[in-house]
């Protein structure tokens, strides 16, 4: 009996070790459906791994990787120089490495009947200028706007990209992440937001041309459409491990197909 527990014991053991845990916190745009599809195509193949997925932003995922909580962040931006700055005090190096292309879309309400909008327009919307959809070709009523919360990379993009670094209008409303704004403008007639390309097949909405131009994978990759930008994995150093071979599997043909399925646009 000793020796059956013993040997039970032994093996749980074994078990235990020979498990790996892979933590990746970070981008809503990519954690919400790219990188759990990753992660369960990833472990059908190495059946050892799990996963521990936190999609709260950008940010947070970049404050993992300085504070050595996951071995992999996601990121819809770029590092800021603040963030390279404190992760070289703690010892850190940031590595970004590019895991497929993205477009931020602009969502109405599907019974809106505002066909399209120019980049002037989207920033005088998103700063506060305009205030009611009258002054774009719309009925009147009173524009409501929604966006990312402060931590997600979509936000700051948004406002590098589309508004000149200005301020958004303080009537903005936050929210958690790309499937929430679709949510809300589906609700709203007068409602308009932002998402990424893997969100705008959502019900209720739909997606308006900027300057005549709807992005898709040629606009994206030429930059023709002007809300383009690349997601990022970010490492501490070169990734080693099993985060290493997760990156693989990601940046493989294999995962750029499920890239594409999901909504993005590949590396390809």
């Amino acid at each position: 009996m000793k020796k059956t527990i013993l040997l039970l014991s032994a093996l749980a053991l074994v078990t235990t070790a020979s498990a790996q845990k892979l933590v990746i916190k970070g981008s809503d745009t990519l954690g919400a459906k790219l990188v759990p599809t990753l992660a369960e195509e990833y472990k059908a193949k190495h059946p050892g791994v799990s996963f521990e997925i936190a999609a709260e932003g950008s940010t947070t995922g970049l404050a993992a990787i300085i504070d050595g909580t996951a071995q992999i962040g996601m990121s819809s931006r770029r590092a800021k120089t603040t963030e390279v700055s404190a992760a070289q005090a703690k010892g850190v190096t940031m590595k970004p490495i590019i895991v497929c292309y993205d477009g931020m879309a602009v969502c109405l309400n599907d019974k809106s009947p505002v066909k399209g909008l120019t980049k002037r327009q989207v920033e005088q919307i998103f700063t506060g200028d305009i205030t009611d959809w009258s002054a774009v070709g719309g009925p009147a009523g009173k524009i409501s706007i929604y966006t990312r919360n402060t931590s997600s990379g979509t936000y700051s993009d948004w406002k590098d990209l589309a508004m000149k670094k200005r301020d958004y209008a303080g009537s903005s409303q936050k929210m958690a992440g790309n499937e929430q704004i679709a949510a809300e403008v589906a609700k709203n007639p007068n409602g308009i937001g932002y998402l990424g390309l893997a969100y705008i097949n959502a019900e209720g909405i739909k997606i308006v041309p900027i300057d005549g131009v709807l992005p898709n994978k040629e606009t994206v990759l030429s930059k023709k459409y002007p809300y383009a930008r690349p997601t990022f994995y970010y490492t501490n150093s070169e990734p080693t491990g099993e985060a290493a071979k997760f990156i693989d599997f990601s940046l493989s043909d294999e995962g750029q197909k499920i890239v594409e399925k999901v909504g993005f646009i590949t590396l390809r």
